[in-house]
């Protein structure tokens, strides 16, 4: 059976990837920080627990180790986890809250992929995928969202360093960018979110089911053919043109 890494498993759409992937008979280890959540995304099923704080590099290094030990490879990572970061002008932005940010969004995507492209490389046969979590906040930020929109820009261009790198092993590397699935993060956006024009108003949302099935459709794909960039999003969510 395929192996696969999921990290931010412990809750809305790393969980629901997560058991797409477990049902289409893979593999697959759980990364997250409470133990508890990543139990509950198993629920019962066959899978490799690690809880795991995706921006400290000795736990990053735990878990892929973890997997060769359980496995002796790995087929598919999927750089999921991230947080919102605060909310707020740029003016007014801590620096704390801000590197707390880049650590989990963009620090950890790098640590992750680094310590899967380490096993992709070695294992026989060599190869593997990665797809990276963008957002709709890789292409087009929401205000106040400075924190978070940066390092959303910057996992394009962790993706298209990754792809170019990988190519001579055989490493294939995409990105879905995902838009008001109804998740426990995007809940108040169904209630009313901030828009450009400083108004408050709620938006569209969609079932996050349809991002699991187009990262297992990202995943099964063979890895001489690669979905570089996906956008799922709302039908009517204010993204083209904003509104």
């Amino acid at each position: 059976m395929p192996v696969a890494v999921v990290t931010g498993a412990g809750s809305g759409l790393g969980r629901v990837i997560a058991r797409a992937l477990l049902g289409a008979g893979y593999d697959v280890a759980l990364a997250g920080r409470r133990p508890s959540a990543l139990a509950e995304t198993a629920g019962g099923r066959p899978a490799l627990v690690v809880p795991t704080d995706v921006g400290d590099e000795e736990q990053v290094e735990a878990l892929f180790d973890a997997v060769r030990a359980e496995w002796g490879r790995l087929d598919l990572l999927v750089n999921n986890a991230g947080t919102f970061g605060p909310s707020g002008d740029v003016a007014e932005l801590d620096v704390s809250a801000w590197r707390r940010t880049v650590d989990t969004n963009l620090t950890g995507a790098f640590l992750c992929a680094r310590a899967a492209v380490r096993l992709m490389k070695e294992q026989r046969p060599q190869g593997g995928r990665i797809i990276n979590n963008g957002s709709i906040s890789a292409h087009t930020p929401r205000p106040g969202s400075v924190a978070y929109t940066a390092t959303k820009h910057a996992i394009t261009g962790l993706t298209k360093s990754i792809s170019l790198d990988g190519r001579p092993f055989d490493i294939a590397c995409g990105q879905i960018d995902i838009g008001n699935a109804a998740t426990e993060m995007t809940a108040g956006i169904s209630e009313g979110a901030r828009q450009a024009d400083g108004t408050v108003r709620p938006e569209p949302t969609f079932a996050p089911s349809h991002v699991a099935d187009a990262v297992l459709y990202m995943a099964g794909l063979p890895l001489d053919a690669n979905v570089q960039f996906m956008t799922i999003t709302a039908t009517k969510m204010p993204y083209l043109g904003r509104g």
